[in-house]
């Protein structure tokens, strides 16, 4: 914990700070308020481990930030399919908790963008956290979050308001590298089941991108 106010006071940033004897007293707490922006886990949390609680979180698609501090390094690949952030090694330095938490705090900034669309005579707010991908059809664009709008714009130009975590899979689709559970060289399939293809060369390209942000 002193590390993370070491962190906050260096950033001039404002940081409540709670700790939890249990990954089920957390999971208690979370189910009442989910006003939590970044968790820090290890392992060994008590009778649910750290990463069952981490998938528990993301059963329900909470975006909330996720980072692993332990001494288990078979855990790994594991804290990909939860989503996390990162996942530090024990002894953890202030410099690089302080470099994950820099990251952290990015995402959850992001996490407030949104795009504003003109629908039916009115201005819409979509959060671009909850946008699962986009495509266009002749000189209309499909925004698919919670709820599905379509708007008379051009994909290149609501590709100027998303962040890192969308990538462009060919002329008419951009998906959020959040919602991405199978990629093929043909195809980008999300985890609704939707498929969504890929232009030819962009393999490669696409599991770059998704390294770099998760």
């Amino acid at each position: 914990m002193n590390f993370i106010e070491q962190w906050a006071a260096q950033r001039e940033t404002a940081v409540h700070v709670e700790r939890f004897p249990s990954a089920e007293s957390f999971l208690f707490r979370y189910e009442e308020d989910k006003a939590f922006d970044i968790l820090c886990l290890d392992i060994e949390m008590g009778a649910m481990s750290g990463m069952e609680l981490a998938g528990k979180i993301r059963e329900k698609n909470h975006p909330v930030q996720i980072v692993f501090i332990t001494g288990y390094m078979e855990y790994i690949a594991d804290g990909y399919d939860v989503e996390a952030l990162h996942y530090l090694l024990k002894p953890v330095t202030q410099e690089k908790l302080g470099s994950v938490l820099d990251r952290a705090a990015q995402r959850v900034r992001d996490r407030e963008k949104a795009l504003y669309l003109p629908v039916a005579g009115s201005m819409v707010r979509i959060s671009i956290g909850e946008i699962r991908y986009l495509e266009v059809q002749k000189n209309y664009v499909t925004i698919y979050g919670k709820e599905t709008y379509t708007v008379k714009k051009t994909l290149g130009e609501l590709e100027k308001e998303l962040d890192e975590s969308f990538f462009r899979t060919g002329r008419s689709f951009i998906v959020n590298l959040r919602y991405v559970k199978k990629i093929t060289k043909a195809e980008v399939v999300l985890k609704d089941g939707t498929s969504v293809p890929l232009s030819r060369g962009l393999y490669d390209s696409i599991n770059r991108a998704i390294i770099r942000y998760f």
